[in-house]
């Protein structure tokens, strides 16, 4: 009972509001986000021009005569290239899923929430939204003394070319998210000439207003509140993960200054490398102070990393008060990069890239499903011949037309009566009733295993074969 528990003191050094919320236009706690340059800055515009150009080239690019990647939910097939997958395929789904995921555990242990800063489309719409905005209405200061004027012409010219530019963006990124569920091509030129079907065009409008409600007004909102990544992300931190982070043992006592203060004038007040110029909190795109310590709300843009070194620079100090570092760095350890966590997480992830590399390699371009007639069991034809009748459907799972032959192996003197070669278009489903036959001699249990044999030749002339089972049935034995 001697034993005493360590007390933490968290008790932070200076609490920041959001800029703005002092006024009375701020009654949502409206966050205006300064510009910033820098590498980070310049890393997360070019991260961000990489993926949304992905984003709204990838349903245009088409292969084989028809759109590359297309999601046909009423058809129930996705086609990715060269491959269709089924809802048979939904190992394949889980597989990509699973890689995903662990692929966000091991980044996030090694780099914190470097995933919301740089690749999130959230944030990235929302520094979009946040361009434009300072593009027409100037640059932050110029904004708050915007939103504190009375209406007039130059504020309604300025706020209608902001929200136009936000409701332009908008809705074509709803139309290229759109696109990847219907073809795209058809989809913006029905739109704009009002022949849209009734579900496309709800679907446009829908997520239109969904862009326009994150990124203009939602913003932050969405990232400290809804979003269940800010929540579970910061569970796999550890004291080595690399997260933006002050340096207070060098930043403190913080305090404005000149800039012709000599190192010994500036040790002699007590003051620390912080000259308490707020330029941190207010190119936070959520508003927080980073001198407070780490935050949930902190999604490792690393704005505030940038527009520190500036001021650092400026002032003479070296760079890095605020940085990219670990909690063991601040203590004045090492990271450890190698540890069992991390390793871990790389190993599964490496495993389960494994098995959805192989699922795909190993994936049948063919696939049959065979339904037995549940009207009647059996019948008996002119001949003598006992009769079931079956639905067979033949899956093509390539982008390719091909011609496949169907038959009946482990049957005894069985008669298959149907067509024998089918055509089915890539990405298609081809259905047809057949009949199998045979004499009641050749049958000795009331329940007959055989199977239908579907075989069809690829690209290099090797068969593809597939032998599905199904039952023959005849109670009279």
């Amino acid at each position: 009972m001697n034993q005493k528990i360590e007390i933490k003191d968290v008790t932070p050094v200076k609490i920041h509001k959001p800029a703005g919320t002092d006024s009375h236009v701020a009654s949502s706690r409206r966050i205006y986000v300064r510009a910033v340059e820098g590498v980070l800055e310049n890393t997360r515009r070019l991260f961000g021009l990489i993926f949304m150009g992905l984003f709204a080239i990838a349903p245009w690019i088409e292969y084989q005569g028809s759109q590359a990647i297309l999601f046909d939910l009423y058809e129930q097939r996705f086609n990715i290239f060269g491959m269709t997958l089924w809802p048979q395929d939904l190992t394949i789904v889980a597989y990509i899923f699973i890689v995903a995921a662990f692929a966000l555990f091991f980044v996030t242990t090694f780099a914190g929430r470097v995933w919301c800063g740089f690749m999130c489309p959230q944030t990235t719409w929302t520094f979009i939204y946040i361009w434009f905005e300072e593009k027409i209405e100037g640059s932050r200061n110029k904004r708050i003394k915007l939103d504190q004027r009375k209406m007039d012409f130059d504020k309604f010219w300025r706020k209608s070319l902001k929200h136009f530019a936000w409701v332009a963006v908008a809705l074509l990124t709803s139309l290229t998210f759109v696109g990847y569920f219907t073809e795209i091509d058809k989809l913006f030129v029905d739109f704009f000439t009002l022949e849209v079907s009734f579900w496309a065009g709800f679907s446009v409008l829908f997520f239109t207003f969904c862009t326009y409600g994150n990124a203009a007004y939602m913003r932050e909102i969405m990232c400290t509140h809804m979003c269940p990544y800010a929540r579970f992300q910061s569970a796999m931190f550890d004291k080595d993960t690399f997260t933006v982070a002050y340096d207070s043992g060098r930043g403190e006592k913080r305090g404005p200054r000149s800039r012709k203060m000599t190192s010994g004038q500036v040790a002699a007040k007590g003051l620390g490398d912080c000259i308490d110029c707020n330029l941190c909190v207010q190119v936070c795109p959520t508003g927080i102070d980073i001198r407070n310590g780490l935050q949930y709300e902190c999604i490792n843009c690393g704005a505030c990393v940038d527009a520190c070194n500036g001021v650092m620079d400026k002032m003479g100090y070296e760079k890095g008060l605020i940085s990219f570092t670990s909690e063991h760095e601040l203590k004045g350890g090492t990271t450890k990069i190698f540890r069992p966590k991390l390793i871990g997480y790389f190993v599964v992830l490496c495993i389960m890239t494994g098995l959805l590399i192989t699922d795909i390699m190993l994936r049948s371009p063919l696939e049959v499903d065979i339904i037995k007639d549940r009207n009647s069991l059996f019948r008996e034809n002119f001949d003598g011949e006992i009769v079931n009748v079956y639905t067979l459907k033949v899956l093509n799972k390539s982008q390719k037309t091909r011609n496949f032959t169907i038959s009946v192996v482990g049957l005894n003197g069985a008669r298959y009566d149907g067509e024998t070669t089918v055509e089915v278009k890539g990405g298609g489903v081809f259905t047809l009733p057949v009949s199998v036959a045979t004499m009641p001699e050749n049958i000795t249990e009331r329940v007959t295993e055989f199977y239908f044999r579907v075989q069809t030749t690829d690209e290099t002339g090797n068969i593809i074969a597939v032998e599905e089972e199904s039952k023959f049935l005849y109670t009279d034995v």
